[in-house]
């Protein structure tokens, strides 16, 4: 399987996932304000809250996570490990490596992960986004090849 195919197969898993919101462009959810956060840091630990979906580079529309899975990213100085719950779902969902960002840019590079991410991991263990951080929410934006916004995980902070 290709690695296109694969990254629009999980693309469209983690959509369907999700509960759909009629033509309306969401903000990234409130967050409560988390006393000594360093903004410049991803380090803690992140809950998904929504996706966006782009088209030349706007966004064009958004979806909340479900009710019905989470998805959590935990961040230390150099180490990332990310996990998702899905209860219906018997299979596992995890990956673990390293990662660094600099000037917007988050680089992951993932040494293994569940048997499903352990395929991708496979053919390709280092993933590039976009990253736009603020102190208590960040988005983790897709690009294509030519450096046009896909769709973005949108997080928050939960500690």
């Amino acid at each position: 399987m290709s690695f296109r195919i694969l990254i629009l197969t999980l693309a469209f898993v983690f959509i369907s996932s999700c509960k759909d919101q009629p033509n309306e462009i969401t903000e990234i959810i409130e967050v409560e304000e988390i006393p000594n956060v360093n903004s410049k840091s991803l380090n803690g630990t992140w809950e998904l809250v929504s996706f966006y979906n782009y088209k030349d580079n706007v966004v064009v529309d958004s979806f909340d996570t479900s009710s019905n899975s989470r998805q959590l990213k935990m961040y230390t100085d150099s180490k990332v490990m990310w996990c998702k719950h899905k209860p219906a779902d018997s299979s596992e969902w995890f990956g673990y490596g390293t990662y660094n960002f600099k000037d917007n840019t988050l680089t992951e590079v993932l040494d293994f992960g569940s048997a499903v991410m352990d395929n991708v991991i496979s053919e390709k263990k280092q993933f590039k986004f976009e990253l736009q951080l603020q102190p208590n929410q960040f988005q983790q934006i897709e690009l294509d090849d030519d450096g046009n916004r896909i769709y973005s995980e949108n997080y928050k902070r939960i500690e």
